[in-house]
């Protein structure tokens, strides 16, 4: 990825030279630098306000009522793990972490949730079922509440920076239907392709 980020960079100043916009290459260099660091202040502000009210919510036991309900449609995309495990408890946690749209917060939990089940199916090389559905439940990006996409729409002067939340949740809704049923699919043709082997 270093390559990549310094391929564009000369590529920057290669056409920046050739088209004579040296002057505005710096000033927007400058002025990105500044933004950059306005923006991560930003979202520092919503990720800390966010955890804060899951830590609360983890406290006041809320989280684990959150966690009795989920746990058995939870159950239905991992039948290949203990619905009591730790394993579960992380990927319910990254789920509620995804629902919030704290796609920074929810990272360390689906790396642990990805170790539990690494640890739960004494995995090795391959990754199992299980690693498979949560690394698509994560792409697929299940939100209620985009909580980053928001604050980014309100450092940017946005006037109603909810008013994603109906596409949000269209969107959200078809692309967790899809990305599940893409698992199931492979799943079959995999297991029909290992008979035929055997």
């Amino acid at each position: 990825m270093s390559y990549v980020i310094f391929v564009i960079i000369s590529l920057s100043f290669v056409f920046s030279a050739c088209n004579g916009t040296m002057n505005d290459l710096s000033v927007a260099a400058l002025t990105s630098c500044k933004d950059a660091v306005t923006l991560c202040i930003s979202l520092c502000g919503t990720i800390c306000l966010w955890s804060g009210i899951m830590n609360v919510a983890g406290k006041s036991g809320i989280v684990s009522g959150l966690s009795r309900l989920l746990s058995k449609p939870l159950s239905l995309l991992f039948p290949d793990i203990s619905r009591k495990g730790s394993a579960m408890q992380f990927i319910i946690l990254n789920f509620i972490s995804n629902l919030l749209g704290l796609g920074n917060a929810s990272t360390p939990l689906g790396i642990k949730a990805m170790q539990e089940l690494k640890e739960e199916k004494k995995a090795k090389k391959n990754a199992t079922r299980s690693m498979i559905m949560l690394v698509v439940l994560n792409t697929a990006s299940v939100q209620l509440f985009p909580s980053t996409v928001i604050a980014l729409r309100a450092s940017y002067a946005s006037e109603s920076p909810a008013d994603i939340l109906p596409c949000v949740w269209v969107v959200s809704a078809l692309s967790l239907t899809l990305s599940v049923l893409s698992v199931f699919v492979f799943e079959k043709i995999s297991n029909k392709r290992r008979k035929n082997v055997k």
